[in-house]
């Protein structure tokens, strides 16, 4: 049994990303944790009162989400939505590493450095600090992962992946359907965040390993 925690910026971060992968493992018995630092909801704007109804939303339709994907333990800590730059990363480097700390996982997954949203980079940064080695660190994998909208936004400084994870038929859907549950983040094709975009995604990333889907993350540290 392996304990891996999923940290993204947003709610349905991680879902975007590793979907098929979180179904595998929990499915293969493994412990898993979503960690999502910031709201996802303050930056579009509104009425105090709006933006409280819509970040309460947004945390319903995560809960239900990651239910949907077999995973009961998640945090979310709410910080300001497209403001992460403006707080001291200390900050933030302290919410991953007391997570960190109370979870105790083998492996991690965040943010790609090169995404076209600063709140990713941020976490990504903090995420690369809080799991430094150490003699009290238990995580013994770092990866980043690609998110629809963000990742193949960047243009100049593409996603590598250097590590594919095979999905079933079953995986892919239980991700579309995960991400189905966030009803405010639905969009028509050929925005990649749809069904169609998911699906399109999981085939690129398959055909590279020779299977129908896949999902691609970066090997960031690993020791063995």
């Amino acid at each position: 049994m392996h304990k891996v925690m999923f940290i993204g910026a947003h709610p349905d971060d991680v879902e975007l990303g590793c979907g098929g992968l979180i179904d595998k493992l929990v499915k293969e018995g493994s412990v898993v944790k979503a960690v999502s630092i910031a709201e996802g909801t303050s930056c579009r704007g509104g009425y105090e009162n709006e933006i409280k109804k819509a970040i309460k939303f947004r945390t319903d339709c995560s809960i239900k989400s990651l239910d949907s994907l077999g995973v009961q333990l998640h945090s979310f800590h709410n910080l300001p939505c497209g403001s992460l730059n403006s707080i001291p990363l200390l900050t933030v480097n302290k919410i991953i590493e007391q997570e960190i700390r109370e979870f105790k996982p083998e492996c991690v997954y965040t943010h790609s450095i090169n995404d076209a949203n600063v709140d990713h980079k941020i976490i990504y940064e903090s995420t690369i600090i809080a799991t430094r080695p150490g003699a009290n660190n238990p995580v013994k994998e770092v990866y980043s992962y690609e998110v629809l909208s963000s990742t193949e936004w960047n243009f100049n400084e593409t996603f590598k992946p250097n590590v594919f994870v095979g999905l079933s038929p079953d995986n892919l859907t239980k991700k579309i359907k995960a991400f189905n549950f966030y009803e405010s983040e639905q969009q028509k094709f050929p925005h990649p965040r749809c069904g169609k975009g998911i699906t399109t995604l999981a085939n690129y990333r398959g055909m590279q390993i020779g299977e129908q889907y896949a999902e691609a993350f970066q090997l960031i540290r690993s020791k063995r």
